[in-house]
């Protein structure tokens, strides 16, 4: 798995703490969809380029 949670949530005060999960949820989430658009541009298959789109797509609705 590539993915970490890019901030220790152990430093981060309790009332803080869900707004923090979220924001770095947020964060993994345009970093997936900015993935997915830079394998789609490096490809010269349409089809997988296709998928690859598809699911940025998908990540962007959700």
């Amino acid at each position: 798995m590539l993915s970490k949670i890019p901030i220790n949530l152990e430093r981060i005060s309790k009332e803080n703490l869900d707004k923090e999960i979220l924001r770095a949820g947020i964060i993994a989430e345009l970093d997936a969809i900015n993935l997915y658009e830079q394998m789609a541009a490096m490809t010269e298959d349409t089809e997988i380029k296709r998928i690859l789109l598809d699911i940025a797509k998908e990540e962007k609705r959700m």
